[in-house]
Order: C-alpha cells, then structure tokens, then sequence
C-alpha cells in the first residue's frame, strides 16, 4: 500500500497531478492516514481555529465549534449553521432563469430551455465564492446534497470518538 507525502496530497486535492498519477492513486488502496493528512492540509489553509470534521465540498467545512456544535464554515470564516441544517438556504442565491441569464455563461442555442431548467448559482455572503449549481426544474425545493453521520463516520472507520 502506497503511503502519499503531503505535497502529493496537496497536488491532488488543487487538482495539479497529472491524470495518470491521480488514476493511479484512485485505482490503489488508500493509506490510513490519508483522512487525517487531508484534515491537515485542509486546517493549514485556513485562518480559523475550530477542528475541521469533514470537508463537505470546494470551500466548505463541517467543523466542531468551543461549544461542540457542529456547523458548516467556509474557507473564509463565515458560518452557515447547523451542518444537519442545508446551508443552501443561507446561501446567496443567482437563479439563470431567463435566455439573457443563461446566455451570460452559454452562448446562444447551447443552454438549456429556462422553462424546464434553471441554474441556480449558490455564492459565500462572506467571500463571495461560488460554492455549487444546481440544475433544477423551475420550482424545485432546494437540494440537499450531503448529512454525513459523522458520530458513526468517526467510530465506525476511524476508530475514534469526536
């Protein structure tokens, strides 16, 4: 089994491997400790100090606040709230609904009908980085991607408790 120096995982978690690398590294048994170097790499990047859980995608972090809440943060500091809450919904909202808003991305006849799909464009109030898009019919609730279970995630295949 590999073991993966943090360069290399910093490289793979920016996207910078080359693709034969990263198959390489996908196709192969991941090295035990490779949660907690990410973990690592992930707290060094950022300027806050609660203990990161998980990384719930680009950006976004549940992490353990002084109270042992549990809330979604981003890269920047802001806080969305309980990570068993969708932090979508304290989320800046774009919805490409019309031909004009759509065409801001694709060009002319490359998009999608606006009257069967929208995109929504979900941004950080605090930084202003795109998080996620969704592509919706026009009326659909807001979706809730991910609620780990991070009791179990922790227990189960970490061997500890948070």
């Amino acid at each position: 089994m590999a073991e993966y120096d943090r360069n290399t995982l910093e490289k793979l978690i920016d996207g910078k491997l080359p693709w034969p690398e990263v198959k390489r590294i996908m196709c192969s048994f991941k090295d035990r400790n490779r949660f907690e170097k990410c973990i690592e790499i992930f707290q060094d990047r950022v300027d806050w100090k609660e203990k990161i859980l998980l990384p719930l995608g680009l950006h976004l972090y549940i992490v353990e606040k002084d109270d042992n809440s549990r809330v979604v943060k981003c890269d920047c500091g802001f806080e969305f709230g309980d990570y068993q809450q969708n932090w979508k919904m304290k989320a800046l909202i774009y919805v490409r609904d019309t031909e004009e808003s759509l065409q801001e991305i694709y060009p002319p006849l490359m998009h999608s009908d606006p009257s069967s799909i929208v995109l929504r464009d979900y941004y950080c109030p605090g930084c202003m980085t795109q998080l996620e898009v969704e592509a919706v019919p026009p009326g659909y609730p807001v979706i809730f991607d991910f609620q780990p279970d991070l009791d179990t995630f922790y227990r189960e295949w970490l061997g500890k408790e948070i």
